[in-house]
Protein backbone atom coordinates (compact mmCIF):
# COMPACT_ATOMS: atom_id res chain seq x y z
CA UNK A 1 0.00 0.00 0.00
CA UNK A 2 0.94 3.19 -0.90
CA UNK A 3 -0.27 6.73 0.36
CA UNK A 4 1.46 9.55 -1.03
CA UNK A 5 4.72 8.57 -1.65
CA UNK A 6 5.08 6.36 1.80
CA UNK A 7 4.91 2.74 1.71
CA UNK A 8 2.98 0.88 3.64
CA UNK A 9 3.41 -2.87 4.56
CA UNK A 10 5.57 -5.16 6.65
CA UNK A 11 8.63 -4.13 4.70
CA UNK A 12 8.75 -1.00 5.69
CA UNK A 13 8.54 1.57 9.55
CA UNK A 14 5.18 1.68 10.50
CA UNK A 15 3.11 4.52 10.15
CA UNK A 16 2.28 6.26 12.14
CA UNK A 17 -1.09 8.59 12.35
CA UNK A 18 -1.25 11.79 14.73
CA UNK A 19 -5.70 12.03 15.48
CA UNK A 20 -6.29 15.85 16.39
CA UNK A 21 -9.69 14.77 16.61
CA UNK A 22 -11.78 17.91 18.83
CA UNK A 23 -8.40 18.69 20.70
CA UNK A 24 -8.29 21.77 18.87
CA UNK A 25 -10.81 23.12 21.41
CA UNK A 26 -12.24 25.64 18.93
CA UNK A 27 -9.03 27.53 17.92
CA UNK A 28 -7.44 27.30 14.62
CA UNK A 29 -3.99 28.45 16.28
CA UNK A 30 -4.65 25.57 18.60
CA UNK A 31 -5.01 23.46 15.56
CA UNK A 32 -2.35 24.27 13.61
CA UNK A 33 0.08 24.12 16.87
CA UNK A 34 -1.00 20.16 17.11
CA UNK A 35 -0.13 19.67 13.05
CA UNK A 36 3.45 21.45 13.77
CA UNK A 37 3.86 19.42 17.12
CA UNK A 38 3.15 16.26 15.73
CA UNK A 39 5.36 16.82 12.92
CA UNK A 40 8.17 17.87 15.37
CA UNK A 41 7.41 14.52 17.39
CA UNK A 42 7.90 12.56 13.86
CA UNK A 43 4.45 11.65 13.34
CA UNK A 44 3.78 10.20 9.43
CA UNK A 45 0.57 11.70 9.65
CA UNK A 46 -2.20 14.20 10.65
CA UNK A 47 -5.77 13.20 10.51
CA UNK A 48 -9.20 15.07 11.51
CA UNK A 49 -12.81 14.73 11.24
CA UNK A 50 -15.12 16.14 8.87
CA UNK A 51 -18.67 16.57 9.90
CA UNK A 52 -21.08 18.87 11.73
CA UNK A 53 -23.55 17.87 14.68
CA UNK A 54 -26.42 18.15 12.16
CA UNK A 55 -24.29 15.37 9.97
CA UNK A 56 -24.42 13.22 12.82
CA UNK A 57 -27.50 13.21 14.80
CA UNK A 58 -30.45 15.22 16.07
CA UNK A 59 -30.37 17.90 18.41
CA UNK A 60 -32.48 16.75 21.24
CA UNK A 61 -31.74 16.38 24.38
CA UNK A 62 -33.52 13.32 25.68
CA UNK A 63 -33.87 9.87 25.65
CA UNK A 64 -31.09 8.03 23.54
CA UNK A 65 -29.80 11.53 22.18
CA UNK A 66 -29.12 11.84 25.89
CA UNK A 67 -25.58 10.46 26.95
CA UNK A 68 -26.74 9.02 30.62
CA UNK A 69 -23.94 6.30 31.37
CA UNK A 70 -21.96 7.26 33.98
CA UNK A 71 -18.93 5.60 32.57
CA UNK A 72 -19.08 6.89 29.31
CA UNK A 73 -16.28 9.71 28.86
CA UNK A 74 -18.93 12.42 27.64
CA UNK A 75 -21.72 11.44 30.37
CA UNK A 76 -24.08 14.23 31.07
CA UNK A 77 -24.64 15.63 27.87
CA UNK A 78 -26.54 15.28 24.30
CA UNK A 79 -24.83 13.75 21.07
CA UNK A 80 -25.74 16.57 19.21
CA UNK A 81 -23.71 19.07 21.68
CA UNK A 82 -20.36 16.57 22.03
CA UNK A 83 -20.38 16.70 18.47
CA UNK A 84 -21.22 20.16 18.59
CA UNK A 85 -18.21 20.42 20.77
CA UNK A 86 -15.77 18.46 18.89
CA UNK A 87 -16.08 19.28 15.24
CA UNK A 88 -13.42 20.60 13.45
CA UNK A 89 -14.88 23.58 11.16
CA UNK A 90 -15.02 23.10 7.72
CA UNK A 91 -13.29 26.24 6.61
CA UNK A 92 -10.39 25.17 9.08
CA UNK A 93 -9.78 22.11 6.90
CA UNK A 94 -7.57 23.62 4.41
CA UNK A 95 -4.88 25.58 6.69
CA UNK A 96 -5.02 22.58 8.70
CA UNK A 97 -3.71 20.84 5.45
CA UNK A 98 -1.41 23.14 4.00
CA UNK A 99 0.46 23.28 6.93
CA UNK A 100 0.96 19.42 7.45
CA UNK A 101 1.98 19.48 3.83
CA UNK A 102 4.72 22.45 4.21
CA UNK A 103 6.43 20.38 7.51
CA UNK A 104 6.20 16.94 5.48
CA UNK A 105 3.17 15.27 6.98
CA UNK A 106 0.42 13.39 5.03
CA UNK A 107 -2.69 14.91 5.85
CA UNK A 108 -6.49 13.36 5.79
CA UNK A 109 -10.04 12.87 7.09
CA UNK A 110 -12.31 10.86 8.37
CA UNK A 111 -15.66 11.81 6.35
CA UNK A 112 -19.19 10.81 8.12
CA UNK A 113 -21.71 11.50 5.20
CA UNK A 114 -21.57 12.01 1.23
CA UNK A 115 -21.17 15.64 1.80
CA UNK A 116 -18.10 15.11 3.97
CA UNK A 117 -16.53 12.93 1.03
CA UNK A 118 -17.74 15.53 -1.82
CA UNK A 119 -16.27 18.23 0.67
CA UNK A 120 -12.92 16.55 1.11
CA UNK A 121 -12.60 15.38 -2.79
CA UNK A 122 -12.60 19.05 -3.27
CA UNK A 123 -9.29 19.48 -1.01
CA UNK A 124 -7.84 16.52 -2.42
CA UNK A 125 -7.25 14.56 0.25
CA UNK A 126 -5.09 11.54 -0.65
CA UNK A 127 -6.72 8.79 1.62
CA UNK A 128 -9.51 8.42 3.92
CA UNK A 129 -10.48 6.57 7.23
CA UNK A 130 -13.88 4.70 8.34
CA UNK A 131 -14.51 5.33 11.92
CA UNK A 132 -15.10 2.72 13.66
CA UNK A 133 -18.74 3.46 14.68
CA UNK A 134 -19.20 3.60 10.67
CA UNK A 135 -17.76 0.70 9.43
CA UNK A 136 -20.99 -1.01 9.01
CA UNK A 137 -22.45 1.84 7.03
CA UNK A 138 -21.58 0.29 3.83
CA UNK A 139 -23.53 2.98 1.63
CA UNK A 140 -20.61 5.50 3.41
CA UNK A 141 -18.03 2.95 2.52
CA UNK A 142 -18.75 2.08 -0.84
CA UNK A 143 -19.21 6.26 -1.68
CA UNK A 144 -15.41 6.72 -0.18
CA UNK A 145 -14.05 3.55 -1.72
CA UNK A 146 -15.31 5.17 -5.14
CA UNK A 147 -12.74 7.75 -4.82
CA UNK A 148 -10.46 5.21 -6.07
CA UNK A 149 -8.44 6.14 -2.48
CA UNK A 150 -6.46 4.20 -0.17
CA UNK A 151 -8.67 3.34 2.55
CA UNK A 152 -8.20 2.97 6.34
CA UNK A 153 -10.99 1.26 7.97
CA UNK A 154 -11.52 0.97 11.91
CA UNK A 155 -12.63 -2.51 13.16
CA UNK A 156 -14.35 -1.53 16.65
CA UNK A 157 -17.30 -3.53 17.76
CA UNK A 158 -17.43 -5.08 14.23
CA UNK A 159 -18.02 -9.28 13.60
CA UNK A 160 -16.09 -11.47 11.78
CA UNK A 161 -19.27 -11.03 9.34
CA UNK A 162 -19.61 -7.54 9.64
CA UNK A 163 -16.09 -7.05 8.95
CA UNK A 164 -16.74 -9.13 5.42
CA UNK A 165 -19.42 -7.24 4.24
CA UNK A 166 -17.09 -3.97 4.73
CA UNK A 167 -14.52 -5.15 2.78
CA UNK A 168 -16.50 -6.96 0.58
CA UNK A 169 -18.66 -3.73 -0.25
CA UNK A 170 -15.15 -1.88 0.12
CA UNK A 171 -13.72 -3.67 -2.90
CA UNK A 172 -16.21 -4.01 -5.03
CA UNK A 173 -17.11 -0.29 -4.84
CA UNK A 174 -13.41 0.10 -6.29
CA UNK A 175 -11.08 0.05 -3.29
CA UNK A 176 -7.54 -1.22 -4.03
CA UNK A 177 -5.72 -0.07 -0.76
CA UNK A 178 -7.05 -1.48 1.95
CA UNK A 179 -6.01 -1.15 5.58
CA UNK A 180 -8.09 -2.50 8.85
CA UNK A 181 -7.08 -1.39 11.94
CA UNK A 182 -7.77 -3.24 15.04
CA UNK A 183 -9.64 -1.14 17.76
CA UNK A 184 -11.31 -1.49 21.06
CA UNK A 185 -14.33 1.28 20.98
CA UNK A 186 -13.90 2.42 24.77
CA UNK A 187 -12.28 5.62 25.76
CA UNK A 188 -10.09 4.94 26.68
CA UNK A 189 -9.04 0.92 26.58
CA UNK A 190 -7.48 -1.02 28.47
CA UNK A 191 -4.82 -3.52 27.22
CA UNK A 192 -7.06 -6.48 28.53
CA UNK A 193 -9.62 -5.72 26.05
CA UNK A 194 -7.43 -4.76 23.10
CA UNK A 195 -6.49 -8.42 22.12
CA UNK A 196 -4.05 -7.70 19.44
CA UNK A 197 -3.63 -11.05 18.58
CA UNK A 198 -6.59 -10.70 16.54
CA UNK A 199 -3.68 -8.71 13.83
CA UNK A 200 -2.13 -11.43 12.32
CA UNK A 201 -5.73 -13.15 12.00
CA UNK A 202 -7.18 -10.43 10.52
CA UNK A 203 -4.43 -9.96 7.98
CA UNK A 204 -4.24 -13.53 6.89
CA UNK A 205 -8.39 -13.62 6.74
CA UNK A 206 -8.64 -10.23 4.54
CA UNK A 207 -5.70 -10.00 2.82
CA UNK A 208 -5.04 -6.78 3.34
CA UNK A 209 -2.47 -4.04 5.73
CA UNK A 210 -3.63 -4.25 9.35
CA UNK A 211 -2.62 -2.15 11.73
CA UNK A 212 -4.29 -0.61 15.21
CA UNK A 213 -6.31 2.48 16.62
CA UNK A 214 -5.27 2.56 19.68
CA UNK A 215 -7.12 4.37 22.53
CA UNK A 216 -4.83 2.38 25.14
CA UNK A 217 -2.46 5.05 27.79
CA UNK A 218 0.73 4.65 27.02
CA UNK A 219 3.04 3.00 23.88
CA UNK A 220 3.19 -0.49 25.46
CA UNK A 221 0.18 -1.94 23.12
CA UNK A 222 1.65 -0.28 20.19
CA UNK A 223 4.81 -1.53 20.19
CA UNK A 224 3.36 -4.93 20.72
CA UNK A 225 1.49 -4.29 17.89
CA UNK A 226 3.86 -4.22 15.47
CA UNK A 227 5.82 -7.37 16.60
CA UNK A 228 2.78 -9.14 15.46
CA UNK A 229 2.27 -7.40 12.28
CA UNK A 230 0.80 -4.28 12.89
CA UNK A 231 1.59 -1.77 10.32
CA UNK A 232 -0.23 1.50 10.68
CA UNK A 233 -0.58 2.91 14.24
CA UNK A 234 -3.21 5.61 14.82
CA UNK A 235 -3.44 7.43 18.12
CA UNK A 236 -4.99 10.68 19.51
CA UNK A 237 -2.76 13.55 20.04
CA UNK A 238 -2.85 16.76 22.23
CA UNK A 239 -0.33 19.55 23.07
CA UNK A 240 -1.20 18.95 26.74
CA UNK A 241 -3.65 16.47 28.46
CA UNK A 242 -3.90 19.75 31.26
CA UNK A 243 -5.70 21.45 28.62
CA UNK A 244 -8.90 19.68 28.61
CA UNK A 245 -11.02 18.72 25.00
CA UNK A 246 -13.41 15.93 24.18
CA UNK A 247 -10.78 13.43 23.41
CA UNK A 248 -7.86 14.89 25.50
CA UNK A 249 -8.07 12.47 28.50
CA UNK A 250 -6.65 9.32 26.35
CA UNK A 251 -4.14 11.39 23.62
CA UNK A 252 -0.78 11.50 23.76
CA UNK A 253 1.43 14.12 24.29
CA UNK A 254 4.19 15.31 21.86
CA UNK A 255 7.13 13.54 23.86
CA UNK A 256 4.68 10.51 24.14
CA UNK A 257 4.46 10.52 20.20
CA UNK A 258 7.57 11.16 20.19
CA UNK A 259 8.36 7.54 21.95
CA UNK A 260 5.64 6.35 19.70
CA UNK A 261 7.35 6.74 16.37
CA UNK A 262 10.69 5.85 18.09
CA UNK A 263 9.96 2.69 19.75
CA UNK A 264 7.76 1.37 17.09
CA UNK A 265 10.42 1.45 14.74
CA UNK A 266 12.53 -0.05 16.91
CA UNK A 267 10.03 -2.96 17.03
CA UNK A 268 9.67 -3.13 13.40
CA UNK A 269 13.75 -3.70 12.75
CA UNK A 270 13.66 -6.27 15.75
CA UNK A 271 11.75 -8.59 13.85
CA UNK A 272 14.32 -9.17 11.10
CA UNK A 273 13.66 -12.64 9.55
CA UNK A 274 14.13 -16.40 10.53
CA UNK A 275 17.79 -16.38 11.28
CA UNK A 276 20.55 -18.67 13.33
CA UNK A 277 24.01 -18.74 13.39
CA UNK A 278 25.86 -15.55 14.11
CA UNK A 279 24.86 -12.51 11.91
CA UNK A 280 27.47 -10.60 10.14
CA UNK A 281 28.08 -7.87 13.08
CA UNK A 282 28.38 -10.92 15.34
CA UNK A 283 31.09 -12.96 14.10
CA UNK A 284 33.44 -10.78 15.59
CA UNK A 285 32.08 -11.51 18.97
CA UNK A 286 32.91 -15.43 17.97
CA UNK A 287 36.48 -14.72 19.13
CA UNK A 288 35.47 -14.65 22.44
CA UNK A 289 33.91 -17.55 23.33
CA UNK A 290 35.22 -20.28 25.31
CA UNK A 291 37.91 -22.66 23.59
CA UNK A 292 40.15 -25.16 24.78
CA UNK A 293 43.87 -23.38 25.79
CA UNK A 294 46.71 -24.86 27.33
CA UNK A 295 47.52 -23.37 30.81
CA UNK A 296 50.77 -24.48 31.68
CA UNK A 297 54.19 -25.05 29.99
CA UNK A 298 54.37 -28.43 28.56
CA UNK A 299 57.07 -30.52 27.02
CA UNK A 300 57.20 -32.63 24.26
CA UNK A 301 55.21 -35.34 25.06
CA UNK A 302 53.31 -34.43 27.57
CA UNK A 303 50.00 -35.75 28.39
CA UNK A 304 47.06 -33.31 28.20
CA UNK A 305 45.47 -33.15 31.32
CA UNK A 306 42.65 -31.52 33.20
CA UNK A 307 45.30 -29.62 34.90
CA UNK A 308 47.02 -28.11 32.31
CA UNK A 309 44.29 -28.07 29.42
CA UNK A 310 40.52 -25.39 30.32
CA UNK A 311 37.87 -23.82 28.56
CA UNK A 312 38.57 -20.46 28.70
CA UNK A 313 38.45 -17.79 26.30
CA UNK A 314 39.51 -16.11 23.89
CA UNK A 315 37.60 -18.18 21.44
CA UNK A 316 40.82 -18.96 19.06
CA UNK A 317 41.64 -22.67 20.05
CA UNK A 318 39.18 -26.07 19.47
CA UNK A 319 35.59 -25.86 20.55
CA UNK A 320 35.48 -26.99 24.45
CA UNK A 321 33.28 -29.62 23.48
CA UNK A 322 36.40 -31.60 22.48
CA UNK A 323 37.79 -31.60 25.85
CA UNK A 324 36.84 -34.82 26.26
CA UNK A 325 38.81 -36.11 23.15
CA UNK A 326 42.40 -33.84 23.44
CA UNK A 327 42.40 -34.95 26.85
CA UNK A 328 44.98 -38.01 27.53
CA UNK A 329 46.73 -37.00 24.15
CA UNK A 330 50.27 -36.13 23.87
CA UNK A 331 52.10 -32.80 22.51
CA UNK A 332 54.21 -32.51 19.52
CA UNK A 333 56.61 -30.24 20.93
CA UNK A 334 57.18 -28.12 23.61
CA UNK A 335 54.11 -25.92 24.18
CA UNK A 336 54.09 -22.25 26.40
CA UNK A 337 51.01 -21.57 28.32
CA UNK A 338 48.16 -19.77 26.51
CA UNK A 339 48.83 -21.50 23.28
CA UNK A 340 45.02 -22.71 22.11
CA UNK A 341 44.80 -26.54 21.63
CA UNK A 342 44.97 -27.44 17.84
CA UNK A 343 44.72 -30.89 15.84
CA UNK A 344 48.11 -29.94 14.69
CA UNK A 345 50.37 -30.16 18.00
CA UNK A 346 48.08 -33.45 19.30
CA UNK A 347 48.87 -36.97 18.47
CA UNK A 348 47.09 -39.98 20.30
CA UNK A 349 48.72 -41.28 23.58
Amino acid sequence: MKIKDIDIGLGFQPFVIAEMSGNHNHSLERALDIVEAAAKSGAHALKIQTYTPDTMTLDLNEREFHISDPSNLWSGTSLYQLYGEAYTPWEWHKPIFDRAAELGMIAFSTPFDDTAVDFLESLNVPCYKIASFENTDLPLIRRVAATGKPLIISTGMATVAELDETVRAARSAGCKDLTLLKCTSTYPATPENTNISTIPHMREMFNCEVGLSDHTMGIGVSIASVALGATVIEKHFTLNRADGGVDSTFSMEPAEMKQLVIETERAWLALGKVSYGPTEVEKKSLQYRRTLYIVKDLKLGEVLTSENVKAIRPGLGLSSKYMDIVLGMKVTSNIKKGTPVEWSILKNN
